[in-house]
């Protein structure tokens, strides 16, 4: 069979980068485009739209103003906008194209609607959902909103992917639906993309002495991450053992908030919130800290904990969601604390700051454990998927209510 020709939708695509769905998206359509297959991507353009070509990808950018940050229901009319642009866009296209694959609700109208119009498969994958950020609260506005969306996707497309076999049970019991069709594919690293700065004694010097430990915390600044555990378990330790910064990269509603929890536990001198920061950075404060904590009540994956453990940090991470197959009980590359338990995370910290035999053995282990999550494999998975599709006769399964 020939290489298929695929529309791959997402809201983000580098250099526009909202979170990591963006260098997901990114790194599996360059391998795929490796790997022979004709891989578009439409996306957005914070500036003029356009077409350009990206390592081997035709990326389409369809042209949007910037998305409002703290009105929801701006924020929800601003994606229906977007939507139709990107229907209006893909429609101008050359036809010939043998599936649509899309990245989360929010362009599930738009990609839906163009493999309806084109009459192909339409594969979606699953990153997160609504249902799982709020603990099954979705009955209000604007929950209700997003959950709907989410359950029209995952009932009309014609296969699903999750990047865990937790999000391949959580979307089942979320939607209702017989988990046994969704395919779960991981996400995957490139440990050479992690280049840091040259300097990194200078960088550390920034946030730490040479004295004390540097505990990272990284990511959306949002309930579901959990770093207001990780802010609590930071007093301990240092009431504790002494010496203790820390490091906040990332920004996210929850900012204002994590600041004046910081300043109520007399954190406020101890570290430093640097807000959303480039790879470079990102990737270099991998290597001057001592810890990186990933402390998320929800996570359907945990590529934090993956990249830090590609980069030599040893991880302390929630015992919850995906975290739990990028950091298995079996096997010893990180540790795990009682998830939404800030005195089982300052234990588990505590024991890894204090022992540097254990600290050396997590770090060799662990780099030989994030060889899996490979990217060249995951674009094998998914074009297998893709071959499976083309020409089927489809059959949506897991439009079945679960028993």
């Amino acid at each position: 069979m020939s290489a298929p020709r695929v529309l791959t939708v997402s809201w983000e695509y580098p250099p526009v980068i909202a979170g990591g769905l963006a260098r997901h998206v990114c790194k599996l359509s360059e391998r795929l485009a490796r790997d022979g297959v004709d891989v578009h991507v439409l996306t957005r353009a914070d500036g003029p739209g356009g077409t350009e070509h990206r390592h081997g990808v035709t990326v389409h950018r369809v042209a949007e103003p910037d998305f409002p940050r703290q009105d929801i229901d701006a924020f929800i009319a601003w994606v229906q906008r977007m939507n139709g642009h990107m229907r209006t866009a893909a429609l101008a296209l050359d036809d010939g194209f043998d599936l649509v694959h899309s990245h989360d609700w929010l362009v599930a109208a738009a990609a839906g609607s163009i493999a309806r119009e084109w009459k192909v498969p339409w594969v979606v994958t699953v990153h997160a959902t609504e249902y799982g950020r709020h603990g099954g609260w979705v009955r209000r506005h604007p929950q209700s909103h997003i959950h709907a969306q989410e359950r029209r996707m995952v009932r009309g497309a014609d296969r699903l992917i999750a990047c865990s076999a937790y999000m391949r049970e959580h979307v089942a019991e979320a939607f209702g639906i017989d988990p046994e069709p969704i395919a779960v594919i991981p996400n995957g690293i490139d440990a050479g993309d992690l280049q840091p700065v040259a300097d990194l004694p200078a960088l550390r010097a920034r946030f730490a002495a040479p004295d004390e430990r540097l505990v990272l915390l990284v990511g959306r600044l949002v309930h579901e991450k959990g770093f207001h555990l990780a802010l609590d378990a930071v007093r301990t330790l240092d009431d504790r053992i002494g010496g203790i910064r820390f490091v906040v990269a990332g920004s996210g509603m929850a900012e204002a908030g994590l600041r004046a929890q910081a300043r109520e536990l007399g954190l406020a001198g101890k570290g430093t919130f640097i807000g959303w920061t480039g790879d470079e950075v990102l990737n270099s404060l991998y290597r001057i800290a001592d810890l990186c904590v990933v402390p998320s009540i929800y996570e359907p994956f945990g590529l934090v904990a993956l990249e830090a453990m590609a980069s030599g940090c040893p991880c302390v991470v929630a015992d919850t969601g995906g975290l739990r197959e990028v950091v298995p009980a079996g096997r010893k590359v990180g540790l795990r604390f009682r998830a939404s338990d800030s005195a089982s995370l300052a234990r588990m910290a505590e024991e890894l700051l204090g022992d540097d035999a254990l600290r050396d053995r997590l770090v060799a282990q662990a780099r030989e454990h994030v060889l899996q999550f490979d990217w060249t494999e995951v674009a094998r998975r998914t074009e297998t998927l893709y071959d499976e599709l083309r020409g089927a006769n489809l059959k949506r399964a897991w439009h079945r209510p679960r028993t």
